[in-house]
């Protein structure tokens, strides 16, 4: 379809596209797609194309695309108040509304809520949350944190370090200091392959204990993890990894952060992913599902346990000296208002839960036997094909075959459908809107054989 704007010649000089190969896209080399609509797992774009969104925008569109019920509470709060600030025991009623709503749902040693604009500046305000604890319960050289090999936690200046993934921290000199990375636990890519998964998480906890006991337990603050790795790969953890790393937390006084930016809010089939794999939590960060993306708005969720030293802090020190202009935004707080209360009246979760399951099983009887499939895996409504060069050896494709790129490039030419090329190795991922119909599974596990098949034969 040919338009007689500039949208496009606008495009490629003026605006700075994030996680891009910047040269390729001012060249040309690399395609545009100007997004005009969408409606439940569907979008589309200005030149009529209609395409199935198999990755919910960023695992981030739970509830699916076109719901007006969020739109319609949004330009409410809009016209009755745009916007007024948090600070000094300012609220709004959507803000103070959402606070609940969010407890409500959460791990019942919750106790607050601090809401920002995206993930990584609510992993950012923990970052500080923590370094303030301990600083208020007189430990100051307790502040490093460790992170996992392959995590996902923000691309700041500590989110990013706190990644681990190389794409994020390559000429950015990233990690920094007070960041350590343990063994992600992804077993497919275990080095000994002989190891069970209980002996896999044994190996996981005996790394975990040797880098504390390598640093000094009275030098680390916290461990951070994603309940299932998400950017990293969609990898849920072996059974009983997260009971074990946090009896290995407990032991040493180490605060749990789960990042559920991703699995918070119903996409494990559960409300958060802390309860589905029985973390005991600190901290929790969420964002994507909390408005589905209908505005931007994160959170820090902060327990009991914290918040007393929190309000110590307050009391010998004065008001806490953290704030964003747009914390708890009333635009932002209504539409996660909105959103929340859908998830509820349209059994979202549950759905997520069960046709999630349906996906994964389908996935795996169509792809599991493939002679390049290593790995097909997931959990609720996340789930990923691992690709590998011989399976009976486990050899991967050599990073510059492109393999995975590929695959959801066919994916997208033969079925206009949308996957993601997840990075440092050929993995594509799917994470559907929660409103996904057994139907649109069926469709997705086909498209996906297809693509397969004529990329790998």
């Amino acid at each position: 379809m040919l338009h007689n704007d500039q949208l496009a010649q606008w495009d490629r000089e003026s605006f700075f596209h994030p996680s891009t190969h910047l040269a390729d896209f001012a060249r040309g080399d690399l395609p545009q797609r100007v997004v005009t609509g969408g409606n439940g797992c569907h979008i589309e774009d200005r030149d009529g194309n209609r395409l199935m969104d198999a990755f919910s925008g960023l695992y981030c569109v739970n509830v699916g695309y076109g719901r007006s019920e969020i739109a319609e509470a949004i330009a409410e709060q809009a016209k009755e108040l745009a916007y007024y600030h948090a600070y000094v025991g300012h609220g709004t009623e959507a803000s103070i509304t959402l606070a609940k709503m969010v407890l409500d749902r959460a791990p019942d040693h919750m106790s607050k809520v601090y809401f920002g604009l995206s993930g990584s500046d609510a992993n950012e305000t923990n970052v500080k949350l923590i370094w303030y604890y301990n600083n208020i319960l007189g430990r100051p050289e307790k502040k490093k944190i460790i992170s996992r090999w392959r995590g996902y936690h923000g691309s700041g200046l500590m989110t990013g370090s706190l990644t681990g993934l190389e794409l994020f921290h390559k000429k950015f000199d990233l990690p920094l200091a007070q960041v350590l990375h343990t063994e992600a636990p992804y077993y497919f890519r275990r080095d000994n392959r002989d190891q069970t998964e209980a002996q896999f998480v044994a190996h996981c906890v005996a790394e975990l204990e040797a880098m504390i006991a390598g640093e000094g337990a009275h030098t680390i603050a916290a461990f951070i993890g994603e309940p299932v790795l998400g950017t990293g790969g969609i990898v849920p953890p072996p059974a009983g990894y997260w009971p074990a790393i946090q009896a290995v937390l407990d032991k040493h006084d180490i605060l749990l952060v789960a990042d559920e930016v991703v699995t918070g809010f119903g996409r494990l089939g559960t409300m958060f992913g802390s309860d589905h794999y029985e973390m005991r939590p600190d901290l929790i960060t969420i964002a994507k599902g909390l408005t589905s993306a209908y505005a931007p708005m994160s959170g820090s969720i902060v327990s009991d346990k914290m918040w007393k030293v929190l309000e110590q802090g307050t009391d010998e020190n004065g008001p806490i000296g953290h704030g964003w202009t747009y914390s708890a935004h009333p635009i932002g707080a209504a539409a996660g208002v909105a959103n929340l209360k859908l998830i509820d009246d349209l059994n979202l979760a549950q759905n997520a839960g069960s046709v999630g399951a349906y996906l994964n099983q389908t996935m795996a009887e169509a792809l599991a036997s493939h002679a390049n499939v290593g790995d097909v895996r997931g959990e609720g409504m996340l789930c990923a094909v691992e690709f590998v060069k011989d399976k009976d050896n486990r050899a991967f494709f050599d990073a510059s075959d492109k393999v995975g790129p590929r695959i959801a490039a066919k994916l997208l030419e033969q079925s206009n459908m949308i996957a993601r090329a997840m990075p440092q190795g050929d993995i594509l991922g799917f994470a559907p809107p929660f409103c996904l119909t057994r139907e649109e599974a069926d469709q997705v596990v086909a498209a996906t054989e297809r693509a397969v098949t004529e990329v790998l034969g």
